[in-house]
């Protein structure tokens, strides 16, 4: 009997907001454990929550972006569960109305497109860290995180492969970061997926019973505890064992997963009303101003920049595969009025150093106007290619200025005929039996007499100028 994974996820986002969604604490990462705290965020009795509108318009602009229905009128309610991290022993949450329901994301894999539907999408504050320490045999409890603002993107389970998985986690990451709604920094807990995996006899349609893997915060990691899970799930069917539903923990050293507990229900939490937080309303006034501040997305700019700017379909991908370079190369191209040349660059030497340095594009600090200023001196033959390399590597490595610099090191294009004409004499003469090839028929020989020439010049003539110099000079001789 043949087998087929269906998976299903929950994807927790923190959002980049400044202040956590119901009191005025940092969302700042890291921090001295406790100290982003006050008596909201850590359940003091009589303290009460205020709603943080950015948290709202975030979700509403997410929304959007992932095609979904806005609801108009939504509100919050209690999730009740006791955890150390949790100082309330509940959390806030959205269960009956959330913000954003009935979208969807397109992906690509190499079995062709495929939309992927999302359930919904809603608010919530996240729990506090647990520190294990080995050391002192002890479990420590950070409350920094609490309340910070979360959105929790549920799918359909709509997924048939790890593959399928990874292309939608990339494609939700992108438009979150170009949205400007989270930076997704996985290592950080700023986007964090719980993977809902079933099997079932292939050509049925009753989905298995289903384990869920919690808080998987790497796409490697997502990839390896699917396929696990998958193979786990159908080896005990095939020895007619059944699976239980239970929340399973993934272990990297291990590459295997482990129970936790059994999977709750949404019973299981005792969902109520807060009745704290009065229901938000949202109308058309509200939804058409977020809209028109929304940015342009990836896929739009990459569209943009294939059909308007004339790039090629891979280097557009590249160039918009991080908001960070794309944003390098719009501000550069602005100010240059040369796209082109500052996609080679980019492509050329930008992606070279980053691998090089193991610089991530969101630390990238160079200036687009230096860029632009590069861009210009090749494009008024002041410099060429070659040179232009070098000067970019030093705008990457010491932030120097271009203009400067190639003053500095007497690096512009020679263009005074009667210099390249003695030079390229003196060249001719320490090169005679190479001129005889060349004067018998041996055209091949004229490239090493260009490449000497070059040499001698240091590279900073202009070929053509060059070419047409040796040119002459051969044929006078």
């Amino acid at each position: 009997m043949e087998f087929e994974m269906t998976a299903g996820l929950e994807v927790h986002v923190e959002l980049s907001t400044k202040t956590k969604i119901f009191c005025g604490c940092t969302t700042e990462f890291e921090g001295e454990p406790n100290t982003h705290t006050c008596p909201v965020c850590t359940g003091m009795p009589g303290s009460l929550p205020v709603l943080n509108k950015s948290v709202v318009e975030f979700a509403v602009k997410t929304g959007i972006a992932l095609n979904c229905s806005i609801t108009r009128h939504n509100k919050f309610d209690r999730k009740n569960y006791f955890y150390p991290d949790l100082p309330k022993a509940y959390q806030i949450s959205q269960l009956y109305l959330p913000i954003c329901t009935n979208g969807h994301i397109d992906i690509k894999t190499e079995n062709g497109f495929k939309s992927i539907r999302i359930h919904e999408i809603h608010m919530e504050e996240d729990a506090g860290k647990l520190i294990h320490d080995d050391w002192d045999d002890c479990t420590l409890v950070d409350y920094n995180r609490c309340g910070v603002p979360l959105l929790e993107i549920v799918s359909e389970p709509d997924f048939e492969s790890a593959e399928e998985i990874i292309a939608y986690l990339e494609k939700l990451k992108e438009i979150l970061i170009y949205l400007g709604v989270s930076d997704c920094k996985m290592q950080e807990g700023s986007m964090r997926a719980d993977v809902n995996i079933s099997v079932k006899p292939k050509g049925t349609s009753e989905l298995g019973t289903r384990t869920e893997m919690k808080n998987m915060s790497s796409f490697k990691a997502i990839y390896k505890a699917v396929n696990y899970e998958t193979k786990r799930q159908i080896e005990l069917i095939k020895e007619g064992k059944r699976v239980i539903q239970q929340t399973r923990r993934w272990d990297e050293n291990k590459d295997a997963s482990f129970a936790m507990r059994s999977k709750e229900n949404a019973q299981d939490y005792r969902y109520f009303p807060e009745p704290d937080i009065p229901p938000v309303d949202i109308d058309d006034m509200w939804i058409n101003n977020i809209i028109s501040y929304m940015p342009e997305l990836a896929e739009t700019k990459r569209e943009r920049y294939i059909n308007e700017l004339g790039l090629s379909e891979y280097d557009a991908s590249v160039i918009t595969s991080a908001k960070p370079i794309a944003m390098l190369f719009e501000e550069a191209s602005e100010k240059c009025k040369s796209p082109k040349e500052v996609c080679n660059l980019i492509m050329g030497e930008l992606m070279r150093l980053l691998s090089d340095t193991n610089t991530l594009p969101e630390n990238l600090s160079i200036s687009p106007d230096k860029i632009a200023s590069l861009v210009k001196l090749v494009n008024e033959k002041k410099i060429n290619r070659n040179v232009a390399k070098e000067v970019f590597e030093q705008i990457f490595k010491n932030d120097v200025d271009p203009v400067y610099y190639v003053n500095e090191k007497a690096l512009m294009i020679i263009n005074d005929e009667e210099f390249v004409s003695d030079i390229i004499k003196k060249v001719l003469s320490e090169n005679v039996k190479s001129v005889e090839e060349y004067k018998s028929g041996k055209q091949k020989v004229f490239g090493f007499l260009v490449g000497q020439s070059m040499k001698a010049l240091k590279g900073k003539a202009e070929p053509n100028l060059v070419n047409d110099i040796l040119k002459k000079m051969l044929n006078e001789i």
